[in-house]
């Protein structure tokens, strides 16, 4: 990395003012543009109830499953009218955060 790519300003309401790329922002985890048709996992916890299919038309705000985590029973909607393109977990499965659930079509 050049010198010039070290520094940057950056112009505020009242002044203008330096910044330092640091080890720690440069080695950071590229952000990644989420896919609405892929539902993750928000939180670890086990499927207490699937209830779609594959195939399945569904409409949007329709509950897809419940997941349990820390003893709360939350339920994963759909986030539009969309068909199941695949389900990637069973009753009683344990996941993990950021696990893929549910693929839409």
């Amino acid at each position: 990395m050049s010198e010039q790519e070290k520094f940057g300003q950056i112009a505020l309401e009242n002044g203008l003012f330096e910044a330092r790329l640091t080890k720690k922002f440069a080695a950071r985890k590229p952000f990644e543009k989420k896919d609405p048709r892929v539902i993750k996992a928000l939180i670890p916890g086990t499927v207490a109830e699937l209830r779609t299919e594959v195939g399945k038309t569904i409409k949007e705000g329709e509950t897809l499953m419940i997941l349990e985590a820390m003893k709360m029973l939350n339920q994963i909607k759909a986030p539009f009218d969309a068909t199941v393109k695949a389900i990637s977990v069973a009753n009683g499965e344990k996941v993990t955060k950021g696990q893929v659930l549910i693929e839409l079509a």
